[in-house]
């Protein structure tokens, strides 16, 4: 018996054990999870409100909204593809065979397939394919979009996508205009496309909102707002028609072509460069007046180029205009350096040193208001010149001429001209008061320079002198100052008694142009021996 009560004894003791460990694993489990509930229970913030995303509801929209859900359909991304073309040199250091001689040793299609192998010494490099993107904007429901020449230039293959439906098709250049960088490309969609509308430059004014769309980077219908920061900005390097629109809307690569548009959504301009130092946006971007871009479009879309006016004369841009057009007692007009043979302004009497002072009776401001007028003249049109020579005014009748004929006819005109072997006399030279040195001119440089007679060479200018700061320059011939002729060092001193401090003064000279490598040993020049040309200033307080 004594053996079953402690089977039984040792049973119960199991037992309990097996329920106290049981009680403490369920008292363990529920101080946990106790635990764990009141850490979830516990706020990091209990001030804090939880954030509600709202159901989707209809937002008010401004005007930029409205404008670049409008213009996204019309403005285009262009891509292009372009290989330089090379030219395959003579092989072995011989002249070339024919195919069939070349292929009978074999050689030819080892070239064709390992270029820099045995023999291709003097094969050009390869060459690749290069990219390019730009913008665009549809200006006709037919496909026809305005761009920028240097975008598509030199393409072998022009794609245009339009984002509104990612279509991509194959664009053809229609024409373009180097002078303001614009083209013209036409693709054929199968469907009417949506324009653009067409703002009015002329409206524009600084402190206007402006919005461009483009390409930068190529990322496609990107939109960028900012103002007009100055209108009529000519930059370096700018042709003679690219007088801009500037803005700080950013514009980056990618963007040249796109539209800048008012507030309106109408465009007034075509996004053409940027000024950088990084590469990139910094604030100051231009874009070429739109009304610019239709009077060039209009014309490609007629006759397939550009057509400008021209008089056959060229001119200078001087820095000190004003002080100039004073010496000549003037306020405005524009100086004729040079009379194209043969064309407009010659067979109406126009002589270079003439002052174009009016065309139509209408005052002419300066050089880019004569080349705005007479280039927006049909060809062919008669117009009335007026100009100033030597004080006296003279009306003329010009016909218009083409100007891509007149610019090929001025370059045509610089010929080459024999240099005399004659060494140049040495008279004694004398001091003249504007800091220079000056004695008469010789024989030789008469031929050279063409001048018939009279003239003084400068043979040293002081530093830092009036003559040095208005940009007098050694071996100038000095022809007149201030339209009086000049013919020897007396005239000279003679005028200048005459001036007083603050008087303007014009010289006019002549200026030898320099030897071209090419014309080295042949005695010949690579334009004329001497071009004509105006100095001025105002004369400071104390003349040397």
């Amino acid at each position: 018996m004594r053996f079953f009560d402690k089977v039984r004894q040792q049973k119960l003791l199991s037992l309990s054990l097996l329920l106290f460990t049981l009680s403490i694993g369920i008292l363990i489990g529920t101080l946990v999870n106790t635990g764990v509930k009141a850490a979830k229970d516990q706020v990091a913030a209990k001030d804090a409100t939880p954030l509600v995303i709202p159901p989707i509801a209809k937002v008010q929209s401004n005007q930029f909204v409205e404008l670049a859900k409008r213009l996204e359909p019309s403005v285009v991304n262009i891509s292009t593809e372009y290989t330089p073309k090379t030219t395959r040199g003579a092989r072995r250091g011989g002249p070339q065979g024919n195919d069939e001689e070349e292929d009978q040793d074999g050689m030819e299609l080892f070239r064709r397939f390992f270029r820099n192998g045995p023999g291709t010494e003097n094969m050009p490099p390869r060459a690749f394919k290069r990219s390019a993107t730009g913008s665009g904007f549809i200006v006709d429901r037919n496909g026809y979009i305005i761009t920028n020449l240097h975008v598509v230039e030199k393409a072998d293959q022009i794609k245009v996508k339009i984002p509104s439906d990612q279509t991509v098709h194959r664009a053809r250049l229609i024409g373009s205009d180097e002078e303001t960088d614009l083209a013209v490309i036409k693709v054929d969609a199968g469907n009417s496309l949506t324009a653009v509308r067409i703002g009015n430059s002329d409206a524009v004014q600084v402190g206007d909102w402006a919005v461009a769309i483009g390409s930068p980077f190529g990322l496609e219908a990107t939109v960028t707002a900012g103002i007009v920061s100055a209108t009529g900005r000519d930059i370096d390097g700018a042709k003679a028609f690219q007088h801009f629109i500037q803005t700080d809307a950013a514009i980056n690569p990618g963007n040249s072509g796109g539209p800048l548009l008012n507030i309106n959504g109408e465009v007034i301009g075509i996004n053409t460069a940027i000024a950088t130092a990084s590469g990139g946006y910094q604030g100051v971007g231009f874009a070429l007046p739109v009304n610019v871009a239709a009077s060039v479009y209009n014309s490609i879309i007629r006759t397939g180029r550009m057509s400008r006016g021209s008089i056959g004369i060229t001119f200078r841009k001087y820095e000190n205009g004003q002080q100039l057009l004073k010496g000549l007692g003037l306020k405005e007009g524009v100086i004729v350096e040079s009379v194209n043979k043969g064309g407009p302004a010659e067979k109406a009497g126009i002589k270079a040193e003439d002052v174009i002072v009016a065309i139509n009776g209408k005052s002419v401001k300066d050089g880019d208001d004569l080349v705005n007028r007479v280039s927006a003249t049909p060809i062919g049109d008669q117009v009335s010149i007026t100009v100033d020579r030597n004080g006296k005014r003279v009306d003329t009748k010009v016909m218009i001429g083409d100007r891509e004929e007149q610019r090929a006819a001025s370059d045509g005109n610089r010929t080459a001209r024999p240099e005399s072997g004659d060494t140049p006399e040495k008279p004694e030279t004398s001091s003249a008061k504007f800091g220079i040195r000056i004695r008469p001119a010789s024989d030789a440089e008469h031929e050279n320079s063409g001048l018939d007679k009279g003239g003084v060479v400068v043979t040293t200018v002081d530093e830092n002198s009036f003559a040095d700061e208005i940009g007098l320059q050694e071996k100038d011939i000095i022809v007149s100052i201030n339209r009086t002729p000049v013919s020897s060092i007396e005239d000279v001193r003679t005028i200048q008694s005459r001036l007083k401090a603050g008087d303007a003064v014009a010289f006019r000279v002549l200026r030898p142009s320099p030897v071209s490598a090419n014309g080295r040993g042949t005695g010949q020049r690579s334009g004329p021996a001497y071009a004509g040309l105006y100095v001025a200033g105002s004369l400071p307080n104390t003349v040397q």
